[in-house]
């Protein structure tokens, strides 16, 4: 009963700040935001998909996770047969899809005296179709595991699912059917669903086949994950997150174009803020526009400035700038916080307060990171007031750059290594090297040493997963070493496509198919928003990457 009480104790708390949050905004426009974002939702595009074939997963310990999909016959030869005969198919879609899924039911013989009854499993690779989902060991909830029971009262029917499904393979099982009528299966369809309305131009054919290839699953990946926000992962999560729009605008800059979801996504954080006005790390669409209660993610809320700049570079709309300027500056306040009169983060109080993700990797110590991530934040957040010509409101801005920088290289960089170090051990680790450098903190020659130096130590911390990844391909590039971040991105995405990928991986370590924040893979997001980003240094470098 404690339980039970405490559980109803718990939600009721969460609705009440909840509830505060959206009916009252930090900003006194905060309501009119939302209904403008809601104004700005896009219609979805629909395509209907029907499938290639019929596989059986095989067991293959050179294929990804150990399972591959093999060819073993049409889909007519599915449509032709008794399903009370079948009793259990794979059917492959042949591509990644994001939509909804529906079948006919037809009778081949008697009456339907009572229901059929099915188990669907949807899978975006092949070991979530092979591994069996239970007893159960994640951490995340069971939930979002693509398997539906579905009873169908009457036949002849059309069965439709109401759940969004995102994969590319289904398993067919039939749990019971009357013994007094047969029945076959027709008319399996996928109707796939997106905002994007646009092709954008194919790359030249003189650029490397592979990072053609790369460029085409990142704009697939790109799409699944542009529904009416900029979806994390269109399988799992469905929801959208600040530092995965970040980088999902920057790649739908330089393809689709579809600024309007930009538009819409800052409009949704900006109403949707906590008590004190600072963008939380993630909000929902339904039941209607609301937070993730208490997601306070430092390094979310500073990526929205820089998504807001990048907007107005992109797109002149200084109207909604300019409305959304005060949201940019309140988190400079943020900055205010956490740092002392010499310039450094207070980590362990910013590390107990808020959420400091940056990577899905144990063991990091993110002091480094966070101090490059705020000098990145206040660069780019003077260049945006410089572009409203709002820089007065924030003058104090050049000079905190400077003594931040300066505070990084007297407190965490060790001159000898050419290392920025942190933690317990001196911690070396990429994201250390990568934030200070994408803050600015180091010259170009110090940050070819640093990323040099790195990426030959044995007992540096490398990224953890595509995100991180994304940063330090960004950072190669700042640091003009652009053959290494050409190689750098084949080598990781590549190897991505060599394992099958259709779309890009929420995590990714070469050396170990089976990581998953959650302990348990299937549960991994296999088509994630922020494993897009070749497409935008791809397409925005043609320089480097199309050579």
């Amino acid at each position: 009963m404690y339980k039970v009480n405490l559980h109803i104790l718990i939600i009721a708390i969460a609705a009440i700040f909840s509830g505060s949050v959206t009916a009252q905004s930090y900003y006194p426009n905060g309501k009119q935001w939302v209904e403008k974002a809601e104004q700005l939702k896009p219609e979805l595009t629909e395509t209907v998909v029907k499938p290639v074939g019929l596989v059986e997963m095989v067991e293959n310990e050179n294929a990804f996770q150990g399972w591959e999909a093999k060819k073993v016959a049409t889909i007519d030869s599915l449509y032709a047969s008794s399903f009370r005969q079948v009793k259990s198919v794979v059917v492959d879609f042949g591509d990644h899809y994001t939509g909804y899924f529906s079948m006919d039911l037809q009778t081949i013989w008697g009456t339907s005296d009572a229901p059929v009854r099915f188990k669907l499993t949807f899978g975006e690779v092949p070991a979530e179709i092979a591994t069996p989902f239970d007893p159960y060991p994640g951490d995340l909830s069971r939930a979002w595991l693509q398997d539906e029971v579905v009873t169908v009262m009457h036949v002849p029917s059309t069965v439709k699912l109401e759940r969004r499904i995102s994969g590319r393979y289904m398993k067919i099982a039939l749990l019971g059917a009357s013994q007094y009528f047969d029945f076959k299966i027709s008319e399996l369809k996928f109707t796939a669903v997106s905002s994007v309305d646009k092709k954008p131009a194919d790359l030249p054919e003189s650029v490397l086949k592979e990072i053609r290839q790369i460029d085409r699953i990142g704009l697939k990946t790109l799409k699944e994950c542009m529904q009416t926000v900029y979806e994390d992962g269109p399988k799992r999560d469905r929801r959208l997150w600040g530092g995965d729009m970040y980088l999902e605008s920057l790649a739908n800059i330089y393809s689709f174009e579809n600024h309007q979801l930009t538009q819409r996504c800052l409009y949704l954080l900006a109403g949707l803020t906590d008590d004190d006005g600072y963008v939380l790390g993630t909000v929902f669409e339904s039941p209607e526009p609301h937070p993730q209660a208490g997601q306070r993610l430092m390094d979310y809320s500073f990526l929205y400035n820089v998504t807001l700049k990048d907007y107005l570079a992109a797109t002149n709309d200084y109207e909604t700038a300019k409305e959304l300027w005060p949201v940019a500056k309140r988190q400079l306040d943020i900055i205010d916080n956490y740092v002392d009169e010499d310039g450094l983060v207070d980590y362990e109080r910013a590390n107990k307060e808020w959420w400091l993700f940056f990577d899905w990797k144990d063991g990091l110590n993110k002091n480094a990171a966070i101090q490059g991530l705020m000098i990145f934040t206040l660069q780019n957040t003077y260049e945006l007031a410089q572009m409203l010509g709002k820089e007065d409101e924030i003058k104090s801005v050049p000079d905190q750059i400077k003594k931040m920088r300066k505070a990084a290289l007297k407190n965490l960089y060790n001159k000898k290594k050419g290392l920025f170090e942190c933690g317990e051990g001196n911690q070396i680790s990429y994201a250390s090297q990568i934030w200070m450098i994408l803050g600015g903190v180091l010259s170009e020659k110090q940050s070819q040493q640093a990323l040099t130096a790195v990426m030959n130590h044995k007992e540096a911390l490398y990224p953890g997963g595509p995100y991180m990844y994304s940063y330090f391909i960004q950072a190669l590039i700042n640091s003009n070493m652009n053959e290494q971040a050409k190689s750098s991105l084949v080598e990781y995405w590549g190897g991505m496509v060599d394992k099958g990928a259709d779309t890009f991986w929420e995590v990714y370590d070469p050396s170990n198919d089976f990581l998953s924040p959650y302990h348990f893979f299937p549960i991994n997001s296999y088509c994630h928003a922020w494993s897009c980003t070749p497409v935008y240094f791809i397409r925005k470098y043609p320089e480097i990457f199309q050579r």
